[in-house]
């Protein structure tokens, strides 16, 4: 497990770029935050770093959405906040073999769906500075589930 701090909206996307440039397909990520934590724009981030076409937007209204790429794995963006089950997010029918997937709301939806994921849950801190420009730190921490995750030493800087 390894704790960030992420002092702005483009460190933010920066953090899904440097994740990105650890994924494959079959590689699943949750993120857990409240609503405005940053779940999208570090998605955001990590889509623009894997190449996919056109721009990575909130799938909230549609549950999941797919980005093709021009050279590798789709992204399939996920947003479970209205899902209660793992079996719901199965129901999806996501390849998720042969694609790069985030779920946005996953914690407790990925029982018999893999045994491997990165999980970053995101804090904005009650009561925490904000810079001039209305921004708040968030406090991340990212812990890594199973044998493909063990290894988080990539993400410290």
């Amino acid at each position: 497990m390894i704790s960030l701090r992420i002092e702005t909206p483009e460190q933010m996307a920066e953090l899904g770029a440097t994740i990105a440039g650890q994924l494959r397909a079959g590689d699943l990520v949750t993120l857990n935050g409240e609503l405005g934590a940053g779940k999208t724009t570090l998605t955001r981030g990590l889509g623009e770093a894997l190449g996919v076409r056109g721009a990575v937007t909130s799938p909230t209204f549609v549950l999941a959405r797919t980005h093709p790429r021009v050279d590798g794995a789709p992204l399939v963006h996920v947003d479970a906040y209205r899902l209660s089950s793992a079996i719901e997010l199965d129901d999806l029918d996501i390849d998720f073999a042969a694609s790069v997937v985030v779920v946005e709301w996953g914690e407790g939806l990925l029982d018999g769906i893999t045994d491997e994921w990165l999980q970053l849950d995101i804090v904005r801190p009650v009561g925490g500075t904000v810079t001039d420009d209305g921004v708040e730190a968030r406090e991340i921490t990212v812990t890594g589930h199973g044998a493909r995750w063990a290894d988080l030493a990539w993400l410290e800087r």
